[in-house]
Order: C-alpha cells, then structure tokens, then sequence
C-alpha cells in the first residue's frame, strides 16, 4: 500500500500557529479576503469576489489545506495596503462604477444580512456588508445602505500581530435606496488602519481571543442544570440495573439453580410462567440472527465510530487542534476516519466468523460499503446543490480526487487488513449453552414488548440525558456559537453510552423473561433508535430553534442531520448489542444446566 495518499494528507493538516508571521516594523500584512454568505445560513458561503468590490485585476488564491476547503474557504489576496505598525487614515481602496444589476445584486446581498470573512495572519475579521434599517408601521421605512469604509484595528506585541478586528463605527453607509434609475452607480472604497501595542500574550490564547471579535455570540457557558440532570438520569437507570435487575436476578438463579425435587416442591410450574421463563429458552438464545453478514458489519463500522468520536474528543482536550483554527476539526476526522477503518474490517470480520459467517470476502465489502454509500450519496446531493448556486462549500475537483485517493489506498486497504486479522483470530463462539436444532415457539407477546415500544424507550431515554446538549453542539456546527467545552462534552459522551448500554440490558431481560430469544437485533434497534430521536429534534432545531432557509442550506441540513443520526443508529447499537450479549452470556453462565 502506497503510503503517499496519508502524507499529504498529514501535510493538509498543519499544526497550531504554523501559519503565525514575525514581523520587522513597515513589514507589509497580507490581507486575505475570504468568503460571504447569509448570517443565519452558515453553510450557504459564497467567494468575496462574487459581489461586485474592489479586485485585483488577476486574483491570486492562497494555497489552503485540506480542512480549510472543506470548511469552505477561498482565500485571495486583496487590495488592502496594510504595514506592521504602520497607521493609514482613509486611504483609497478603488473607485468603482457599479451597472443596475450590480447595485440590486448588492441591494439583494444586503437584505439578506450577507457577512464578509477577511483573514489577516490566521485571525479573521468579520463584517456586515451593509446596513438594512426597518422602522415605522404607518408610514413604513425600509433603509439599505452598503459600507464603502471600514476600520481595521490591529493590536501587536513585540514581532507578531495578536489580535485584529474590523469595524464601521463612526461611519454612514452609502445609502442605496435612491439608486433606482438605469444609470450608474460611482462609488469610492476607503479605509483606514490602526495599531496599538498590548500586552504579552501567550503564544495558546493568540487565537483565543481574537477569532471573532464579537460579531458572533459568545453564549455557550457550562450549563449545570443540563450536567446534573443527566447525572441523575444515569444514576437511576444504572441503580435500577445494578440493584433492583440484580435482585430480580438473585432470586431467579436460585429458584433456576434448585435441584429437582426442590425446584418441583418450591416452585411448581412457575417455570412456565412468562415472567420467570428465561430458563427455558437456554437452548434458543444463543441462535445465530437472520442477516448475520449485515448485523456483523454494524457492530463493525458502529465500532469504528466508537473509536473516531472518543479519539477527536480527547484529541480536542489534550489541545491536539483548536476548534477556531480554519478547518482542523475536519483534517482530524477525515484522518482518523482513514485510520481507524481497520477497526471495522477486525470487528466486523471477526464476529462474522465467530457466528458461522463463510463469505467474509463478501462481509468486508459489505462492512466498508455500509457509511461509505450512504455518506457518498448525500455528498453528492448537497454538493451539487452547492455548485448550482455558486457556493464555495462545494469541494473543488482536486480536494475530490484526494479524499478518493485517501480512501482507496488508505481507508479500503486498512479495512480489507483488518478483517484478515480478525478472521485468522476468531476462536468460536463462547456460548455456555448448547444451541438444539429446532426452534423453540415464541409465546404470542403483550403490546409493551413490541419491538417498537422498546426502541420508543431505548431511544428516548439515552437522547433525554443528552438533549439539552444536543442544543450547544448544534448551534455550534449549525449556528454562530462556539464550542469549546470539550471536558463536559467528553462527560455527556460517556453518560449517552451508559445509558444506551443500562436501558438495553434491561429490555432484553424483560424480553427473555417472555420466552422471547429474539434479542440480537432488537437489542440492535432498542438504544439504536436514538439515532431517529437525534433526526427528529434537528428538525425541530430547524423549525424552532434557528433562522436557516434557503435550498443551499435546507438540502445540506437536513442531508447530514440524516447521516449523523444514522451515525448515532450505529455507535449505540453497537454498544447495545454488546451489552446485552455480556449481560446474556452472565445470567447463563451462572445457570446450572442438566
């Protein structure tokens, strides 16, 4: 396997403040224009040069890495004279003469409460483009003015700049309400630029404190009526399992573990009672599901997304990346996500050969197709809807190519790799009962064991505990807030598997003790269901909780909302079913069998 594909991508991924500049006093201050797009969309992002503004007559694009273009970055080289230390008061940027349809472009751009993104040495600067006043009932006022100056304020410390912003106070827009006429507009763009000195700043907060300069809100605090809430959802669920499933179980194992004159004095026919019939399915629970190849290459790619959430949260805490810098989060996950395919291919394939499974070529195939194809295909959808509208999100053809390459040699061969060693170390199933050839009948079940009934409640449950997050960490991908709790985000991260794992052990006892044997993929789907709860709530998200519209950003939206919840489908399924399998192989291996 050629080892080139994962080195440029390490190479895409720069480390922090490698893109950080000493400068000399005159030394010039490369200043980067970037992107636009609607403020309540934070998707829907267009290049700066797409308005009609000053440019170069030959724009120049800066090279940028991988997580920056699928970020959705374009940075070019502006107009904007701009030294180290040096202040200018109104200078000229350009003097421009916009056509009708250039001015309502702008007019429409405006109304929409567009925002730029300039970048100047890593830090960027953001701003409306212009101004929109509504007022009055009777008579009604609708004012739209473009800002055609702007203030850059620069703060600086020893031979690096540390902190920078952009402002229009003190400014009037150049109003555009007037301009309705067939002729020309003639406009002058000036700006001017100031510095100060301040104090030392480590080289870690740098970043820290100037990447937005307040113009997006900083809300997000660590919100304790959320943390002990679902402290106290998990305390009960795993008291509950711990101590009362416990004691239930006690008392059946020594009723179940009587000998046979005793059983029969003691308990009588209680052994054919529903409640207390998980005795008499010992030789049906351990038959191999339908479907085992597709169950298999669940566990396998849910296994994956185990290792690849834990990984970047961990990463984040350690202050691997930072999440203000362009685009790490995203190289960190397309990295790991390569990496750790070999975790699926080894699960997958040895689970697959443990149950009986033959065609393991078949499985590996199955298990790399499993994300893979539905993320390809959402991609494509949102992605072509990002090029027919112009918007830098779509990724370019050379940033396509790469991620294929990556995945070709890296991520499929990592895959195949790992199910060759986990079939080769596969030993057979540990099952402590014997398996008769011909099945039990399963007894007719009241509606409360339905499997729908126990994905509502092996769903809600665990999506309960993490609702009130599930809120910061969307208006964190989807909104302008930022999150930096990584600490309680790791927190709510365990409670989730914990009680996705607590929840499906109690519903598969409660299964089993209705002579029911068919947990293998109703322990799947019981905690796995929170993936739909996760997907319903984005759609409240989307109704109640946010100002998105628009084609661009309802398609990508909804596109991955769908992809993360079948993700989280995945991640608790897995640690549903092996939770119930551990639970399982406990009570009957403490079963005295005849």
């Amino acid at each position: 396997m050629a080892p080139w594909p994962l080195l440029l991508l390490l190479a895409a991924w720069p480390p922090p403040g490698s893109s950080e500049t000493r400068y000399r006093s005159g030394d010039p201050v490369m200043l980067y224009v970037n992107k636009v797009g609607p403020y309540h969309n934070p998707q829907e992002t267009y290049h700066y040069y797409q308005l009609p503004v000053c440019s170069p007559q030959k724009i120049q694009h800066k090279s940028l890495s991988l997580g920056e273009v699928l970020d959705g970055d374009r940075m070019a080289e502006s107009l904007y004279e701009i030294r180290f230390r040096e202040a200018a008061e109104k200078k000229t940027l350009c003097s421009m003469t916009l056509t009708p349809e250039q001015v309502e472009r702008l007019r429409q751009a405006i109304e929409e409460l567009y925002y730029f993104e300039f970048v100047v040495d890593d830090l960027p600067l953001r701003g409306f483009v212009g101004y929109v006043e509504e007022s009055g009932f009777l008579p009604h006022s609708h004012k739209v003015g473009l800002w055609t100056h702007l203030d850059f304020h620069l703060e600086w410390n020893g031979d690096r700049i540390i902190y920078a912003n952009v402002s229009v106070r003190d400014v009037k827009p150049h109003s555009l309400d007037d301009v309705r006429g067939p002729g020309p507009l003639s406009l002058t763009h000036t700006y001017s630029v100031r510095w100060s000195e301040t104090a030392s700043e480590r080289r870690g907060e740098r970043r820290g404190r100037g990447d937005d300069g307040g113009f997006f809100p900083r809300t997000l605090e660590i919100h304790w009526l959320s943390i002990i809430n679902s402290m106290v959802l998990v305390f009960l669920l795993v008291g509950f399992v711990v101590v009362i499933l416990m004691r239930v179980l006690k008392n059946d194992l020594a009723r179940y573990n009587l000998d046979e004159e005793a059983a029969s004095s003691a308990a009588g026919d209680d052994f054919d009672q529903g409640d207390n019939g998980w005795k008499i399915i010992h030789t049906d629970v351990f038959r191999f599901p339908p479907c085992r190849g597709l169950l298999c290459a669940v566990l396998g790619v849910g296994s994956q997304f185990l290792a690849l959430g834990t990984s970047i949260i961990v990463m984040a805490l350690l202050g691997t990346f930072n999440v203000h810098r362009h685009g790490a989060i995203n190289s960190a996950a397309v990295l790991l996500y390569a990496l750790t395919c070999c975790i699926a291919g080894y699960v997958s394939s040895n689970f697959y050969r443990q149950v009986g499974g033959e065609r393991w070529a078949w499985n590996i195939v199955l298990t790399t197709s499993l994300f893979s194809v539905p993320f390809f295909m959402t991609w494509s959808v949102v992605n072509t809807v990002h090029w027919a509208n112009g918007s830098t999100q779509a990724l370019p053809a050379t940033t396509i190519l790469l991620l294929l390459t990556v995945w070709l040699l890296v991520g499929f061969p990592l895959t195949v790799i790992g199910g060759i060693f986990g079939k080769n170390r596969a030993g057979p199933f540990d099952a402590p009962c014997r398996t008769k050839n011909i099945a039990r009948e399963i007894p007719p079940q009241p509606w409360y064991k339905a499997t729908l009934v126990h994905m509502t409640i092996g769903g809600f449950l665990p999506f309960s505990a993490i609702s009130v997050e599930l809120y910061y960490i969307f208006a964190t991908v989807w909104g302008r807030e930022q999150y930096t709790l990584y600490g309680i985000l790791f927190f709510v991260f365990a409670i989730l598997l914990s009680v996705g794992a607590c929840i499906s052990i109690a519903l598969t006892y409660f299964q089993l003790s209705g002579e029911d044997y068919r947990w293998w993929w109703r322990s799947v789907l019981s905690a796995g269901s929170t993936g739909l709860f996760i997907f319903l709530y984005s759609v409240f998200y989307y109704a109640r909780r946010s100002n998105m519209s628009g084609a661009v950003q309802t398609v990508e939206f909804f596109g991955y909302s769908l992809l993360t919840g079948y993700v989280f489908f995945l991640m608790l399924g897995t640690v549903s079913f092996f939770a119930s399998l551990k639970f399982i192989r406990y009570i009957y291996v403490n079963l005295k069998m005849d």
